[in-house]
């Protein structure tokens, strides 16, 4: 006989007949009904809060607190000259075109096409750049200029 839908049934010995909890004596499971006797867990309403233990001083508050969480923090992406100067170099930029933090992310040198990026004076620098980013050291600064690039600095409240 071919198996029809309406012919399936479940393989023998999987299925198990249901425990049925608090009916009675007869069923095996009466009286108590699985809970036990007395204390929290036998009664109505039972079951405590995430993170109680028993009134014992909870692992959250026993373990210490330390340090100071600046609340307004802006955190900026660092972008070093010398890893422009291999990018141009690399072929990632072309020398005296425009470099700015979507052109970082899409070359792969910012994680987040939305994060704010600061250009940092480490390394040298012999390209000319025009850079646009939302911070720039001093340092950073002197070096592109020096190189005959230009600096363009946008603001923060843009950029989110």
């Amino acid at each position: 006989m071919a198996d029809i839908l309406s012919n399936l049934k479940p393989a023998k010995g999987s299925t198990h007949k249901v425990k049925r909890i608090g009916r009675g004596q007869g069923s095996g499971h009466g009286g108590t009904a699985t809970r036990g006797h007395k204390g929290q867990g036998s009664r109505s309403g039972s079951g405590v809060k995430r993170g109680f233990e028993g009134g014992q001083m909870p692992l959250s508050r026993r373990i210490p607190k330390f340090g100071f969480k600046a609340p307004f923090r802006v955190e900026y992406t660092v972008v070093n000259v010398e890893s422009l100067e291999k990018a141009v170099v690399d072929g990632k930029f072309t020398p005296g075109t425009a470099i700015t933090p979507e052109s970082l992310y899409s070359a792969g040198m910012v994680a987040k096409k939305t994060a704010l990026v600061k250009i940092l004076g480490n390394g040298e620098l012999k390209s000319k750049i025009n850079v646009t980013a939302h911070k720039f050291s001093k340092s950073a600064v002197e070096k592109i200029t020096a190189a005959g690039g230009t600096v363009t600095e946008v603001s923060t409240e843009t950029a989110q």
